[in-house]
């Protein structure tokens, strides 16, 4: 099974690497054209979302992020 990595860098966007696919609302996958790392838009500001243009350096985008645990899941009623 292929590992597919999520970055979230400090002050930018979310790094993604492997073997992964990117698909819209409605299931139609984005041509990646071979792409094996991206970077994805965190601060709204790319011109081209849902991928990073390097808009957050000029906007000043601030959000630095340290991995923690989360809750379990609730259970489904």
């Amino acid at each position: 099974m292929a590992v597919v990595k999520i970055t979230v860098n400090n002050h930018g966007s979310l790094k993604v690497t492997g073997n992964f696919e990117i698909c819209d609302s409605q299931g139609q996958l984005f041509d990646l054209a071979g792409r094996e790392t991206i970077g994805l838009c965190r601060c709204g500001y790319s011109q081209n979302k849902p991928f990073c243009d390097g808009s957050h350096r000029g906007a000043n985008f601030q959000s630095q992020v340290e991995a923690r645990s989360l809750p379990s899941p609730k259970p489904k009623p």
